[in-house]
């Protein structure tokens, strides 16, 4: 059984339908299976939100109301065999487009992926994957530097288009930062897009952000957690002492592949360990 976290405000926003027609979805079809609070208050799961997308995807096809609805319901939930057959096919078409160069079927792989999956499904199941896929076939020699660019700017691109607005609300904030010197922001990137979907707020400072420029914005901003990324640990000690002075006075982790726990020892900070979307699930 999947967790009730979503409020129908936030179903909403996430998949573009009105309050209203979500309410008459659910009393007409049974296309929603909210839990209720002790307050009577309505909670949808990712299979909710998985139900809707899949109707709205079979009325765009010109099917109608009762029979998209039928088809979505029939539709395996997430975590099933089903959409990991999906995910696969998801990301062999991603990485086939991508190895192609074809900027056109790219996009509209990412086009299926995010239409069809909730975001964090989509990130820790198609993105992340293809993603450590790509690193490890460069290292090999499998694909080339022009592969390898072409393919990261345009997974970035689509990833900070989805990121939009993502600085809004009245959640927590986190600061988020490469190190000084660290360019590989995509995992920063995922890890944001995730918290973001948990209720956070985000502030980005991207590829090469020197200790004293986090510093000086988490002074200003007070954020609840300031995350600073590098792929090596010389990225976090090139400014270990203003590193050490920022977790003084903020909460800082360090992740990425040069984070480990002797580094954050060293700097009086947590490391955060893992998928970043898994991670982002514990915060």
């Amino acid at each position: 059984m999947s967790v009730h976290t979503l409020r129908i405000g936030e179903l909403s926003r996430r998949t573009g339908v009105s309050p209203e027609l979500l309410r008459a979805w659910e009393r007409r079809y049974g296309l929603l299976d909210p839990a209720r609070t002790g307050g009577g208050l309505r909670l949808y799961s990712p299979d909710d939100e998985r139900r809707v997308r899949a109707m709205q995807a079979e009325l765009e096809r010109g099917i109608s109301a009762a029979e998209a609805a039928r088809l979505a319901l029939a539709e395996p939930e997430l975590g099933t065999g089903g959409n990991e057959s999906a995910l696969h096919l998801a990301r062999e078409r991603l990485t086939a487009a991508l190895d192609d160069m074809d900027a056109e079927d790219a996009h509209a792989a990412l086009d299926e992926v995010f239409w069809t999956f909730m975001v964090e499904t989509a990130l820790s199941g198609v993105i992340l994957p293809y993603l450590r896929d790509l690193g490890s076939r460069w290292e090999q020699g499998a694909v080339s530097i022009a592969q390898e660019h072409f393919a990261s700017n345009l997974v970035r691109g689509r990833l900070l288009s989805l990121a939009r607005g993502w600085e809004r609300g009245g959640g927590r904030t986190a600061l988020l930062a490469c190190a000084a010197g660290e360019q590989h922001d995509l995992p920063l990137i995922v890890f944001g897009l995730a918290l973001r979907e948990r209720g956070w707020r985000i502030l980005f400072l991207g590829a090469d952000t020197p200790a004293a420029s986090v510093a000086e914005t988490a002074d200003r901003v007070r954020p609840a957690l300031v995350v600073v990324t590098a792929v090596t640990s010389h990225g976090f000690r090139r400014e270990a002492s203003k590193l050490a002075a920022l977790a003084q006075d903020h909460a800082l982790a360090i992740a990425g592949l040069g984070a480990s726990d002797d580094v954050a020892r060293s700097l009086g900070c947590r490391m955060l360990a893992g998928d970043p979307v898994a991670v982002a699930a514990t915060l």
